[in-house]
This record gives C-alpha cells, structure tokens and sequence, in this order.
C-alpha cells in the first residue's frame, strides 16, 4: 500500500430491521487525519469518479453500498510509482484515507445506484467557498497516464 494510504475494513451490523454502518470514529481515524466536512455522493453504473488529486486535501472515503473499483496512483516526488485497485462496497466496507498527491478515481461496477460517504480535512473552497478548490483534476486531460 502506498504511503500515507490507510485503508480498514469497516463492520456491516444487520439484524431483521435492516443495517448500520458507522462512518467514522474519532478514535479510530489514522493519526493527524481530522475531518473538517463530510458528504454522500451517488454515482450511477458504470460511471467513474475522477482520476484527481489534491495538494494539501486528504479525502476520507467510506465505501459501504454498491460495488466499487477504487483506483490508486503513487504521484508524489520522491516515492516509487506504483498503482493499485481496491475492491470495495457492500461486500466490503471500506473505510480509504486518501493522502495529498495520490491521484484517486473511483468507478460504480455494479448494476445500481451506490453511495460513498467523503469526510475530507479540509472545507471545499474554504471557508465560505471563498477559496480556490484544492484539485488538480486529470479526467479531461487526453494525455494523462491516469486513466481508468
């Protein structure tokens, strides 16, 4: 795994009313990660979010529903390159800290509508949106070696 990157099996509790997955404890976040917002995201089928990344930004992701492709690039100066996928979702619930520099994309590979819950550390657009948005996004870029 690369540096940085923190990734922990989250418990599903079911029971005949349904199910709960807790979205994240204080006590149980890496150290120094301290979420300043959290948001759900529903991504259709077939259907990728990204490949980008952040300068100072580290994303928390919560994958818990659906099934999920989560791709990881190593692209900060000074570490090997290195790329790897995550299986993650309702057959796994994952809980994926993702660090400054480390391109990130995730794709729906299920046949539904599916959530994922982000709790980054830092305010999108800062505070009062008055900020630049903390993203270079490499989607659009045709020649991109980031591609899903």
């Amino acid at each position: 795994m690369m540096k940085g990157v923190v990734v922990k099996s989250v418990p599903r509790y079911e029971d005949a009313r349904g199910w709960l997955v807790e979205l994240f404890r204080v006590d149980s976040l890496p150290e120094g990660f301290s979420p300043a917002m959290g948001y759900l995201s529903v991504t259709k089928p077939g259907v990728a979010r990204g490949p980008h990344e952040h300068h100072d930004q580290t994303d928390g992701f919560l994958f818990f529903d659906g099934a999920y492709e989560l791709h990881l690039w190593e692209n900060r100066e000074g570490e090997p390159e290195s790329y790897e996928i995550l299986k993650v979702g309702r057959e796994n619930p994952t809980f994926v800290t993702v660090p400054p520099g480390v391109v990130h994309a995730y794709r729906n590979v299920g046949d539904q509508d599916a959530m994922v819950v982000n709790v980054p550390d830092r305010l999108y657009a800062g505070w009062d949106r008055k900020e630049e948005v903390d993203e270079i996004r490499h989607e659009n870029d045709p020649d991109s070696r980031f591609k899903l």
